[in-house]
């Protein structure tokens, strides 16, 4: 089956909002054997919504829809689907009901204009939206189907997840595409390819290689009849893959940094504090995002680079050009996993303000780890941007720490 992905507003149009839902819903069509033949943008304007709908109705068996199900007058994707359909939109008072119901458990009585949201053509039925006020719809016409959800990702993603995605499995035929994502850093692209140049070439499973700012990530992709067949068939060149490169692995799939430390501190039953000096909070930013860091994360220090006489390092240390050295970090590391009463102290100092009217075109960030089985120290040059120091800091800290503790 052959899918079409519509996105919809003006305000994904003008560029000011980014198009996540698409990006989305594409990396999960392929396990359902859902190929998907194009992604589109349309602005709030019916004539334009009927337009690329016939299109998209031309090419694919199924359209998914995101956004346009709110309760203005721009919200105009009921009537587009009720148009291409050539069906006529009725009110349906139990859902009005439930929509009363919903404001009623807020304090709050609903506008008029939300009636609306209680339309339904005859070849559709509700999606319920327990997580906001716009329920989707599921139509079915000549052997087309069309999927409305709503636009924010906070409902579409749970809506996908709990109704949308397990009917499509049902209906959906076509090989099955299972992915695997290895996440590596610390060795360059060029030396992996030479090292894995067995594996490239073949087209099933296939593996592709792709440069993040997390690191270097490879990615398998199996096509087979079944889930079960496809990832039989990604098993052997996944584990030949691991075992070339355990020590530059970091994470899987869909993990962040900060989520495989997490994972990993908490099954260890461990913890971690840091004393940062160049990310201005971001690596505290990024471990407090994981949702039990308050089981691992015992906090911090972040200051600039010439405040550093704290927590007993004394201005001695910080003498003969050493106030931003690889010993500065690790003293920083070890003295915050004492103060803080950590497992592991991790220390952070770096450049993160060149002066542009100098020639310099890197920077030095010096990043220790203190108390897994010692201290580790690591040295890397990135391009002297400020902001760019502070998310390579802060990413290969945590990417460094999930190396150590796997």
């Amino acid at each position: 089956m052959k899918a079409d992905i519509l996105s919809i507003g003006h305000e994904l149009l003008m560029g000011e909002l980014t198009d996540s839902n698409a990006a989305w819903i594409a990396t999960r069509l392929p396990r359902l054997g859902i190929s998907l033949n194009q992604i589109s943008i349309v602005g709030d304007d019916i004539n334009r919504l009927v337009e690329t709908l016939s299109l998209a109705l031309s090419r694919s068996d199924i359209i998914i829809t995101t956004g346009g199900l709110g309760p203005t007058q721009d919200d105009l994707t009921r009537e587009a689907v009720a148009a291409v359909f050539q069906e006529i939109p009725k009110v349906q008072p139990e859902i009005v009901e439930q929509l009363e119901r919903y404001f009623e458990s807020r304090g709050q009585v609903m506008p008029q204009t939300n009636i609306k949201q209680a339309q339904l053509i005859p070849s559709a039925h509700f999606i319920p939206n327990k997580y906001g006020t716009a329920p989707g719809w599921w139509s079915e016409k000549n052997d087309k189907i069309i999927i409305n959800l709503p636009g924010p990702p906070g409902e579409m993603k749970p809506l996908w997840l709990e109704q949308i995605e397990p009917d499509l499995k049902q209906k959906a035929t076509g090989e099955i595409t299972v992915t695997r994502t290895i996440k590596t850093l610390g060795m360059s692209e060029g030396r992996i390819d030479e090292i894995l140049t067995e594996h490239f070439g073949q087209t099933n499973p296939y593996l592709g290689i792709y440069s993040k700012q997390d690191g270097i990530h490879l990615r398998i992709i199996s096509r087979a009849p079944n889930e079960s067949e496809a990832l039989q068939l990604l098993k052997p060149m996944e584990e030949s893959i691991t075992s070339q490169l355990l020590e530059y692995i970091w994470g899987y799939d869909t993990d962040t940094p900060a989520e495989s430390c997490g994972k990993l501190l908490t099954a260890q039953n461990l913890t971690v504090s840091l004393w940062d000096t160049c990310t201005g909070g971001m690596l505290s930013d990024l471990l407090t995002q994981v949702s039990n860091h308050y089981e691992f994360f015992k906090g911090g220090f972040i200051t600039t680079e010439s405040d550093t006489n704290h927590f007993g390092l004394s201005e001695s240390d910080y003498q003969n050009n050493r106030s931003i050295s690889q010993q500065t970090a690790t003293d920083m590391a070890e003295s915050i996993r004492k103060e803080m009463m950590s497992d592991i102290g991790i220390g952070i100092i770096g450049e993160t303000e060149p002066n542009e009217s100098t020639t310099i075109q890197s920077a030095n960030l010096y990043i220790s780890i203190a108390g897994v089985g010692g201290t580790s120290e690591i040295t890397t040059n990135v391009p002297a941007r400020s902001i760019t120091i502070k998310r390579r800091a802060a990413n290969t800290s945590l990417i460094e720490l999930a190396k150590l503790l796997r």
